[in-house]
């Protein structure tokens, strides 16, 4: 890929500069009312990465967190950039299954949670966790200092120690990985996904470029920054780009509604409930939202009289779907103009700074408006799994990154999708890896068969339904199935809520179960959660 494509710079050179030359603008809005200035989000990142380095945490080596959209979050993501660690954001839903497998697949040597956060103890779950994790050195702790072990310390005492002698920008190249992001796979177990500097900057300059976005703007973000998104659009963008961000804790309509309108905010990007409950609120209170001019949608399924309701709504603003991966962010950006309204809503968005390709089964271009696999190749995408097998599976012969998605190219540039390839559950912009819950519930002596599948969910997209066999003599209900779920420590928002028991599982000839007839025979009985 030709160099000329990318930046060639990192995110703490870019925030180092922007500390010199206005350190008193504000970077980032919190939706609690405070903010973060250029200078003091330099000053703050700075002094935690000093400390972290006098902890013997080292350049190269791997930062998880799992923390919240704030403050907190902003200031890890540049300490991690100045010290040159390889950072890894854990979406806070993980329990102790999820968790203590990433933190060993990924080498942690640092970890930083909150206390508690929304009823969960995060500080008890590490203390079950700590053996389980060899290289493991510091859990990091947002609260009131705790009589923990030795492995345990709060933030504020880290960043205190490290405020004497702040740290200066590591030496990383920008083709480097600078972060991995795991997303869920047709597999049980998530697979690692590396980005570089470069690749990073890259798919936030799709947006910006995508959205002709600029100084003038305010990205609302309520996608976690535990996922691409979120992390991209959410906390690099207002040290990379002209466009300020503001961070939501914790996603509310009618707050979302309130801070648009007090802060002016402009765009927003995030997943298809987001966008139907903030266009119903907005409905039921007569608000047209002014000045606030795209939602871009994506992450699960996006109903086309959803953009077009939104189109009718929001008096300025240009709602559109986009699609993308975490393994090739943002493939599409959607249509804008007001004469593209029904390409806006009808198909997946303009492709955009990507090279992409529909194949037949035997990996033949079928060219335009004709179904088949969906190959994408550009400079956002990532730098590869972790993984050489998965990769070999992943990339075509010519490096192309196979999407697993069946769709369609039109002669206007637009992409359709028509259906997924892969076994995954998108409920509410999360993937969920039908597989990973199989394997737990088939542990069970009284569950002879099983398959999970995708069930319409009103306001999700998608929710978990769980076919089940029964071996004969066992009664399985719902009670049973949350109850083995609990114990296995699997995040609760991955537990099927909807429960289909069957004599038989339909199959094909070599046996492979039929998910499709499952899924269209829940919604045949018209299965809604």
């Amino acid at each position: 890929m030709s160099r000329d494509i990318y930046r060639n710079t990192t995110l703490a050179r870019a925030a180092q500069q922007l500390s010199q030359d206005c350190p008193e603008d504000i970077a980032v809005r919190f939706d609690d009312g405070s903010s973060m200035s250029y200078g003091e989000a330099w000053a703050s990142g700075a002094a935690l990465a000093s400390g972290l380095l006098a902890r013997g945490i080292n350049p190269g080596d791997t930062l998880s967190f799992q923390l919240p959209n704030s403050r907190y979050a902003v200031i890890v993501m540049l300490a991690a950039a100045i010290g040159g660690f390889v950072i890894n954001p854990i979406v806070p839903i993980y329990r102790n299954k999820e968790v203590r497998y990433i933190l060993r697949h990924a080498a942690t040597r640092v970890l930083f949670i909150p206390a508690e956060l929304r009823g969960f103890n995060y500080v008890a779950m590490m203390e079950q966790l700590l053996d389980d994790c060899p290289d493991l050195r510091r859990v990091i702790y947002l609260g009131e200092p705790q009589p923990l072990a030795d492995s345990f310390e709060s933030f504020d005492r880290v960043l205190e120690s490290g405020k004497k002698q702040p740290a200066e920008p590591a030496a990383v190249h920008p083709d480097d990985t600078k972060i991995l992001l795991y997303t869920s796979g047709t597999t049980g177990d998530p697979k690692q996904v590396r980005h570089s500097h470069n690749t990073l900057t890259a798919a936030l300059d799709n947006s910006v470029n995508g959205w002709c976005l600029s100084h003038q703007d305010l990205m609302l973000m309520p996608s976690p920054v535990t996922h691409i998104t979120g992390y991209v659009n959410g906390m690099e963008m207002p040290f990379l780009t002209p466009v300020k961000t503001l961070l939501m804790s914790q996603w509310n309509a009618n707050d979302a509604i309130k801070l648009i309108e007090a802060y002016g905010a402009t765009v927003c990007v995030s997943a298809t409930p987001f966008l139907k409950e903030l266009v119903d609120t907005c409905q039921q209170q007569g608000k047209t939202l002014p000045g606030f001019r795209l939602f871009a949608c994506g992450g699960a399924s996006v109903p086309s009289a959803l953009i077009y309701s939104a189109w009718d709504t929001l008096k300025d603003c240009r709602a559109v779907r986009v699609y993308g991966s975490t393994e090739v962010p943002l493939v599409t950006v959607g249509f804008l103009d007001a004469e593209e309204r029904t390409l806006a809503a009808e198909t997946d968005g303009r492709v955009t700074n990507y090279d992409v390709i529909i194949v037949d089964e035997h990996g033949n271009d079928v060219g335009l408006d004709t179904d088949g696999e969906i190959l994408a190749r550009g400079p956002a995408m990532m730098l590869g799994y972790s993984d050489d097998q998965q990769n070999l599976d992943a990339f075509s012969p010519s490096g192309y990154f196979r999407t697993g998605d069946i769709g369609r190219l039109s002669a206007s540039g637009a992409l359709i999708i028509s259906d997924r390839k892969k076994d995954i559950i998108i409920r509410g912009g999360e993937n969920i890896a039908a597989r990973e819950i199989e394997e737990i519930l088939l542990r069970s002596e009284a569950i002879l068969e099983i398959a999970v599948v995708a069930v319409p969910h009103e306001r999700l997209g998608e929710g978990i339904g769980a076919c089940i066999v029964a071996e004969a003599g066992y009664q399985v209900d719902m009670k049973y199935l949350q109850e083995l779920l609990a114990d296995s420590g699997l995040a609760k928002q991955k537990w099927p809520q909807h429960l289909e028991l069957l004599t038989a599982l339909p199959k094909t000839a070599s046996g492979k179960v039929q998910k499709d007839k499952l899924r269209q025979g829940l919604r045949e009985q018209g299965v809604t959660l």
